[in-house]
């Protein structure tokens, strides 16, 4: 007896010298990974679109963002994301996947480990502090899962400052705390959750390049001076704060008004590739043929008309104001002039359309419909976006597509999906939403 109560003794003098609370890494941390299973569960995207490939991401004090295969689990799944300054790792690139397998939300990305191919990941069900983690793209441990929104961010086309605001609960943020990534409740003063991408996007890997023409950016708003065409130049802004880039002839000052633009006949749908504002990029007319493809079996209530917002401007498409593939294009209001950036198909039924008493609006000049998605940061959820809500052009119907229409010349832009909860109305000089007012103020009108 007296010997087992000095053992006991013993063992609680040796517990009070340990650590109160282990690492969390060793808690987790392997020494080897298991191939098989490894290979198995993170296997890469090849067919994904990347916005960014092999880029840093930085933190707000300037560290980077890095994974260490070891301190997870057997698979490379459940490892922390940890933070260190910049190149003193492995680790530390990540590719920014906008449409693929695992993303099949327009207006999202996944961040994913080119180290481990796992996926940035929150999950509020697991332990405090040990929330975020990478985790096999599309959410399954073996690797046969397919999409997740606890893996997707909205993300808007620029390298930041942004932050991590996972689909499951956008009210989270991925927040710095010493040399690891953990959550708290989003806070734009809080410059712990502020993340810079860094690098460009290559060209050939379904980003969108940036030119090396002169560049400014500070904060969340970014401004490029680009040539447009050998004969044109333009002027463009955070398509989420401002209006669509406006383009001048070359022997007009490039502060010229906007109405310059209805004088000259508007801005041309280009066929080559030119610079476009979204991510500082170019255009792609091959991923713009794919993605913007025309229904030629739609029914069509108009044709190549123009539609007045209740302010008395019309809507207005410029096709280099988005991405590589002429998606997320705000969606401009300008002085009604004709032109066609100012023309619009009204479609009652097609390949992107099968609900009834709805229309989809659909720019004549580019083939893009009107969008709206909550999800992305206020006052950029009104864009032009593939009809069928798929980045590449393979959707098929999106309710945020759809608008009531029985026939007739007037309108109310409530987005199916909204529940007639959220309208589209005119904005700072392009289309925004707010609640629906019902009461015949937010009504468009079209021009026969």
């Amino acid at each position: 007896m007296r010997s087992s109560i000095l053992a006991f003794i013993g063992l609680q003098s040796f517990v009070t010298a340990s650590p109160i609370t282990p690492s969390r890494l060793s808690q987790r941390a392997v020494t080897e990974l298991n191939q098989e299973a490894f290979d198995e569960a993170q296997q890469p995207d090849n067919t994904a679109t990347k916005a960014f490939s092999g880029t840093q991401i930085r933190t707000s004090d300037g560290r980077c963002l890095f994974v260490d295969e070891l301190s997870g689990d057997f698979r490379a799944n459940l490892t922390p994301i940890q933070v260190a300054e910049c190149d003193s790792t492995d680790g530390q690139g990540w590719d920014v996947i906008t449409a693929g397998k695992h993303n099949n939300v327009q207006g999202s990305m996944l961040v994913v480990s080119t180290l481990t191919n796992a996926c940035f990941n929150f999950d509020p069900r697991r332990a405090s502090g040990n929330q975020v983690i990478l985790f096999s793209c599309g959410g399954r441990a073996d690797g046969g899962g397919d999409v997740t929104d606890s893996q997707l961010f909205a993300f808007n086309g620029s390298n930041g400052p942004l932050a991590f605001a996972p689909n499951n609960d956008p009210q989270s943020c991925f927040t710095v705390k010493g040399d690891v990534v953990d959550v708290a409740p989003c806070d734009a003063g809080n410059a712990d959750q502020q993340f810079t991408f860094d690098g460009t996007p290559e060209a050939g890997s379904g980003g969108v390049p940036a030119q090396p023409s002169a560049s400014t950016q500070t904060g969340s708003e970014a401004t490029s001076t680009f040539t447009a065409t050998a004969t044109a130049t333009a002027t463009a802004q955070d398509p989420g704060t401002a209006p669509a880039a406006t383009a001048t002839a070359s022997n007009v000052a490039s502060s010229s008004p906007a109405t310059t633009n209805m004088d000259a006949g508007g801005i041309p749908n280009p066929t080559e590739a030119v610079a476009v504002s979204r991510a500082g990029g170019v255009l792609q007319p091959s991923a713009v043929a794919e993605s913007q493809e025309r229904d030629d079996t739609a029914t069509r209530a108009f044709t190549s008309v123009s539609i007045q917002a209740p302010n008395g401007e019309c809507l207005f498409i410029d096709p280099t104001a988005g991405d590589f593939r002429e998606n997320l294009i705000p969606v401009s209001l300008v002085k009604c002039a004709g032109t066609p950036n100012e023309k619009f198909d009204i479609i009652t039924a097609g390949k992107h359309n099968n609900a009834e008493s709805s229309a989809l609006i659909v720019s004549s000049l580019t083939n893009g419909c009107i969008s709206f998605d909550g999800r992305r940061p206020a006052g950029d959820t009104v864009t032009l976006f593939s009809c069928g809500g798929r980045a590449a052009g393979e959707g098929d119907t999106n309710n945020g597509q759809l608008v009531p229409f029985t026939g007739g010349t007037s309108l109310v832009f409530a987005p199916e999906s909204e529940r007639n909860a959220t309208c589209i109305v005119p904005g700072d000089g392009r289309l925004d939403s707010a609640p629906c007012a019902n009461d015949g103020s937010q009504v468009f009108t079209i021009q026969t």
